[in-house]
């Protein structure tokens, strides 16, 4: 029976405990930090919590500390390579540098979306979904 783990969307997770990981969310943000606990709705504990937000050749990050995400909300997770981490060719400055730039972008993208949605709507006639923010 135990060869089924593997196979199980949650069960798949039990090698990934304790290991610092990069989840993306729906909503686009990026947390890094240390898995420590899961269940079978793929609900994560990440410990030592930051959100990393980037613009251009530079990132910042804002400290959360322990974070709970409801497995719905998570569009990916992978695993940190410890040894290539800090060969990442990015510079990392404060926080409030970043901020106004990384609220600009995500605007821009809510606009371009949001035309594309009305393009879709009137002239091809998709239907109206989402709306609660899902870009995925």
């Amino acid at each position: 029976m135990d060869s089924l783990i593997p196979f199980t969307t949650s069960g798949s997770l039990v090698d990934c405990v304790d290991r610092k990981m990069l989840v993306v969310l729906r909503d686009g943000r990026k947390l890094h930090g240390v898995l420590r606990s899961y269940d079978q709705f793929a609900n994560l504990v990440l410990e030592d919590t930051v959100e990393r937000i980037y613009h251009g050749k530079a990132f910042a990050e804002h400290w959360h500390g322990l974070f709970l995400i409801r497995g719905e909300n998570v569009v990916l997770l992978g695993e940190i390579d410890l040894d290539q981490e800090d060969d990442v060719p990015l510079q990392q400055v404060d926080y409030s540098v970043l901020d106004p730039y990384h609220k600009r972008d995500i605007a821009h993208k809510k606009a371009r979306e949001d035309f594309k949605s009305k393009v879709l709507y009137e002239q091809k006639g998709f239907c109206k979904e989402g709306g609660e923010g899902d870009g995925y």
